[in-house]
C-alpha cells in the first residue's frame, strides 16, 4: 500500500490545477479539514494541503492553456530526463519538458500513448508526500483508459510495474505494485477499461477516508458535484466519486480493513 518511503514508480506527489485556488482551498478544506500554506512569493500562487503541518497535496493555478482543472498523480523516478525520453520513444508525449524546481526537485509533464496526463519527479530537497494512506491522505491511484494492456506496457517501460489481474462486474482489474518488495504490500493502485460513455482517459486520485457518505455530504454541501454515489465493493470498502466546484475529479474510499 502507498506509504512515504518511495521507490521508483511510486505516487510520490500529487497536486490540484484550479482555475480558483482561494475557493478550490477551501473547498477541499471544508471535505477534508485540510489546511493551505502558500510555497512563498516566488512560486506563483503554489502551495501545501496539509494536515496537522504534515503535507498531504499541493494547488496552483491552471498552467496550461485550455487546461481543465484536475488532479496530477506524480511518480517517482530517479531520471527525469531519462523518463521523458522513454516516454516519448514509447508513443507517449511530453507536455512539459524537464525543468527543476528551485531545489525540491525536478520534474516533467506527461501524457501516455491513451491519453492520460500524468507527471514524474525525481527528488532533491522535497521527498514527496508527507501523509498517505489514513484518513483524509491519498491511499490509492486509479489509471482509466481505453487499453489497459497497451497502458501497463507502457509504464512498465517507465517504471517496471508489476500487475496482477482481479475480475470486478463487468470488467478485469489490474492492481498495480512498484518493482520492489512484496507484491502486495507495494500495490499502490489500478488500471480499469474505460467504460462506454465514459470520460476521458485519467488518473483519478482515492482519499481514504472514515465515513464515505459522510465526506460525500460535505462535499455536497461546499459546492462539488456526486459523479458516482457511494457503494459498496467486495473485498475492497465504499467508495464514491466526486468532483469539486471547478470539474475536478477525485473519489473517496473507506476500506475494508487488512487482515
Amino acid at each position: 500500500m502507498l506509504g512515504t518511503d518511495f521507490t521508483k514508480g511510486s505516487p510520490s506527489w500529487l497536486d490540484l490545477g484550479s482555475p480558483e485556488t482561494t475557493a478550490a482551498a477551501a473547498f477541499y478544506s471544508g471535505v477534508f479539514g485540510w489546511d493551505f500554506a502558500s510555497a512563498g512569493p516566488d512560486a506563483g500562487g503554489y502551495g501545501f494541503f496539509q494536515r496537522d503541518g504534515r503535507t498531504v497535496a499541493a494547488l496552483g493555478p491552471l498552467t496550461e492553456e485550455g487546461a481543465d482543472s484536475a488532479w496530477t498523480v506524480y511518480f517517482q523516478t530517479p531520471g527525469v530526463d531519462a523518463t521523458a525520453k522513454t516516454a516519448e520513444q514509447s508513443g507517449g508525449t511530453v507536455r512539459a519538458q524537464p525543468l527543476d524546481v528551485m531545489d525540491a526537485g525536478r520534474m516533467a509533464q506527461l501524457t501516455d500513448p491513451g491519453g492520460a496526463d500524468f507527471a514524474v519527479w525525481q527528488p532533491a530537497s522535497v521527498k514527496g508526500l508527507e501523509r498517505t494512506a489514513e484518513d483524509n491522505t491519498l491511499c490509492w491511484v486509479e489509471l482509466h483508459v481505453a487499453d489497459p494492456a497497451a497502458a501497463l506496457d507502457f509504464y512498465g517501460k517507465l517504471f517496471g510495474w508489476r500487475s496482477q489481474e482481479m475480475e470486478a462486474p463487468g470488467m478485469t482489474y489490474r492492481v498495480l505494485s512498484t518493482a520492489e518488495g512484496d507484491q502486495q504490500d507495494a500495490s499502490f493502485g489500478g488500471i480499469a477499461e474505460l467504460q462506454d460513455g465514459g470520460d476521458k482517459p485519467r488518473w483519478i486520485p482515492y482519499f481514504g477516508v472514515g465515513d464515505a457518505d459522510e465526506v460525500v455530504g460535505r462535499a455536497q454541501g461546499n459546492g462539488g458535484s456526486v459523479l458516482m454515489p457511494a457503494a459498496d465493493v467486495p473485498d475492497v470498502g465504499r467508495i464514491a466519486w466526486l468532483a469539486d466546484p471547478f470539474g475536478a475529479p477525485f473519489a473517496v474510499l473507506k476500506p475494508v480493513p487488512r487482515t
